[in-house]
């Protein structure tokens, strides 16, 4: 999918998830008045320069990340970077930032988690994010 359309319909669905109120609590009736809407589903960028590789053995699938603007990184202004637990894991790719980027900018709270870990070889991992609005 083009670039531009695919952060066109992230923007649109961005929009919609803020406009469209409180609704039905889950099963177990936690997040009593929320939904929770998926935004988009990533793999973790720059894992390699992070501290995944100390930190991989406890990592977990639906652990929550921190997600943090770097709008002064140098090499990308629409930088997003992934923590877990106050450690630097990595990035959302850059070519999947620009809409969560100018969602965090106007004040949009996003949050993350772990949706997909798998060990490539002795040294390489990857780490797929779901980033959601509730």
């Amino acid at each position: 999918m083009h670039s531009a359309f695919r952060t066109a319909c992230a923007v649109v669905m961005l929009l919609l998830a803020a406009t469209c109120g409180h609704a039905l609590a889950d099963a177990q009736g936690r997040n009593r008045g929320e939904v929770r809407m998926l935004v988009q589903r990533s793999p973790l960028a720059g894992l390699r320069y992070g501290e995944a590789a100390g930190v991989w053995d406890r990592l977990r699938l639906g652990d929550e990340l921190e997600l943090s603007r770097e709008p002064d990184n140098p090499f990308d202004a629409n930088a997003i970077r992934v923590d877990w637990r106050g450690r630097k894991l990595g990035y959302v790719p850059r070519r999947d930032n620009a809409a969560l980027s100018w969602a965090m900018d106007r004040g949009e709270a996003l949050r993350a988690r772990i949706s997909g870990l798998a060990q490539r070889s002795r040294t390489s991992h990857r780490v797929e994010l779901e980033v959601y609005m509730e």
